[in-house]
């Protein structure tokens, strides 16, 4: 109800409009009648899409000239998570400013009318919001190629694009091997997609196949998979589409956007080039934001988040997917040969869960921190940050000595885990 209020000012002449998109959650049947009650409750139209990538209820906002989209989905969390993305007219996430806004009028009471009986809004289902953007994803495939004679496997993670991904493919001329295309409620992500490609990579090696790709539960993050079977990140797909874009003139603000997880081997990389990397704060918003601020037309994350301002207003692994594919078919070369842009530095993640605490606060795990931190020195970086979707602190050291990172992670894991479980 706030963020419809929110968005449907008294001046306007016409009824607000919002559009609603979920991924395969079965509690997306529960969320999706909870929005729908609440925007038609203070006079706002719905139209309602279905499973639909994130990417897809951002573009189909702009089309239908909404006041506001929702997308019901945790994105790559299994499916007992669920979550609340929200993008304004312009089809961009909320700014920290205008979340703040709607919390306040949800805070405050009385701050939000319901409409009167004879202005309750009416919610309707879009029968064509999948053709439009298979359509719409296309035409960002460059104009006189094919992907004829290419074999691909696509996993969908059960998820929100399980019937829109392999048939963008297809008609676009590959052959495809679906996977991860027959959700229930239950299985979004588990044991697939973008955050566990290991079934599809023996898929491609199965198959003979030429690409894997693999989306997340809302499709808006990719990663591949070369012929080989092995893993191309988010990293080394930002760093091959910005140096097609730099050569052939495309790339926007001299430089990509990107967050501190990205690896030291790209940000190296990127500078070679006469770039640069710019960092950000991590989730794909932070990103999308400077590079609206800044001028940049190429963002995104390791974890395959890929933005392209020029196709969309957040990430899509779909249209990511393409691109890269068009840089294969221009090139003559197998995904492994070209990928290989540059060598990461060795890298190591772990997480910590905790509960009641604030272990981060603790003298003692500062102290760990600090102390980490020197023995890296410039070889090297620590980063610590607590996760913002679950219980987690996440612990993450870089640098040119693998042995060494491994001491400085699991040091700081240790007195974090000792403080936790004191």
């Amino acid at each position: 109800m706030a963020a419809g209020y929110h968005f449907s000012p008294a001046s306007r002449k016409h009824r607000a409009l919002a559009v609603i998109g979920k991924d395969t959650r079965l509690s997306g049947y529960m969320l999706e009648p909870a929005m729908v009650a609440g925007f038609t409750s203070i006079g706002m139209d719905v139209v309602q899409v279905g499973p639909m990538p994130t990417p897809a209820v951002a573009m189909l906002t702009r089309s239908l000239r909404a006041d506001l989209g929702v997308m019901l989905s945790a994105s790559h969390n299994p499916y007992q998570d669920n979550g609340i993305k929200l993008f304004g007219p312009d089809g961009y996430k909320l700014s920290d400013e205008i979340e703040a806004e709607i919390e306040e009028l949800v805070a405050r009471e009385g701050a939000v009318d319901r409409a009167p009986a004879d202005r309750l809004g009416r919610a309707r289902r879009l029968d064509d919001a999948r053709g439009r953007y298979i359509e719409m994803a296309k035409s960002t495939f460059p104009k006189g190629l094919r992907l004829d004679g290419l074999k691909l496997v696509v996993d969908c993670a059960n998820g929100a694009a399980y019937n829109l991904a392999p048939k963008v493919l297809y008609e676009l001329g590959a052959e495809v091997i679906p996977m991860g295309v027959n959700p229930d409620g239950f299985n979004i992500n588990k044991e697939c997609g973008a955050t566990a490609p290991q079934a599809m990579q023996q898929a491609v090696v199965v198959h003979g196949a030429d690409v894997g790709i693999a989306l997340d539960g809302d499709a808006d993050r990719l990663i591949l998979v070369d012929e080989t079977g092995a893993v191309v990140d988010g990293d080394q797909t930002m760093g091959l589409i910005a140096t097609s874009w730099h050569g052939d003139g495309r790339l926007k603000g001299r430089g990509v956007v990107s967050t501190v997880m990205s690896n030291l081997g790209l940000q190296r990389y990127i500078e070679g080039l006469g770039l640069e990397l710019i960092r950000t704060a991590v989730g794909d918003r932070y990103v999308v934001e400077r590079m609206r601020a800044d001028g940049y037309n190429l963002g995104g994350e390791q974890s395959g988040h890929i933005i392209m301002s020029d196709h969309a207003t957040t990430g899509d692994g779909i249209i990511a997917a393409l691109q890269v594919l068009a840089l294969l078919l221009r090139a003559g070369k197998p995904l492994s040969e070209v990928s290989r842009i540059f060598e990461p530095l060795p890298q190591l993640l772990r997480n910590v869960r905790f509960s009641g605490t604030r272990p981060l606060e603790v003298a003692s795990v500062q102290q760990a921190i600090q102390a980490g931190k020197a023995r890296l020195a410039d070889t090297g970086r620590v980063l610590i940050r607590k996760s913002g979707t679950e219980p987690l602190i996440r612990v993450m050291a870089e640098g040119e000595n693998e042995a060494l990172v491994a001491e400085v992670v699991n040091d700081i894991v240790g007195e974090i885990e000792r403080v936790v479980g004191s």
